[in-house]
């Protein structure tokens, strides 16, 4: 019996202040200056304010994780940007500054190999610039190999053909 009288006891606090909170009202007037002034009593003029909605609740997001797509990798290509194609270079100690461009972009641990005529010029190096000394006169084809970290052939350049003008031992003029 102790134990019923204990539970509606329970019950009955539980449930009055929710009442309570349920039939209070608020108003709200504005005073001579202008400032809002709420009450719980109506007032002149007073409006009253609706408690039943939340404003400043955000609403929920959701919690899950994006999907986790398989990070592409950057399909490089590589390009002879200097000698033109088809270009003349004109020097008489036989020197030609070869010049490469890598796409999307040169990142760190990239390697790049020249190919002249065929025959790798050295080994694979951090940057796409070299300088080729004493070649002979004549047409040459030049190609780039990209390599990454693990030396893993990524790229080739297309070939590309280029004209040295050099004076001749033979004939100076």
């Amino acid at each position: 019996m102790k134990r019923i009288l204990f539970v509606i006891a329970i019950l009955l606090f539980a449930i009055t202040p929710l009442q309570a909170q349920q039939t209070k009202k608020v108003f709200v007037t504005r005073d001579a200056n202008g400032v809002l002034v709420f009450s719980d009593s109506p007032q002149p003029d007073a409006e009253e304010v609706d408690l039943s909605s939340r404003a400043n609740v955000m609403a929920a997001t959701d919690p899950t994780l994006p999907n986790n797509k398989k990070v592409e990798k950057d399909v490089f290509s590589i390009a002879i940007v200097q000698p033109e194609e088809q270009g003349s270079v004109r020097d008489n100690t036989g020197s030609v500054y070869v010049t490469g461009k890598i796409s999307p972009m040169f990142q760190r641990g990239l390697r790049v190999r020249l190919l002249l005529d065929g025959a790798p010029q050295g080994e694979p190096q951090n940057n796409t610039v070299f300088i080729l000394r004493d070649v002979d006169r004549g047409e040459h084809k030049l190609q780039m190999e990209l390599f990454d970290q693990n030396g893993k052939l990524i790229a080739v350049s297309p070939v590309s053909t280029f004209y040295l003008h050099r004076t001749s031992v033979i004939s100076p003029n």
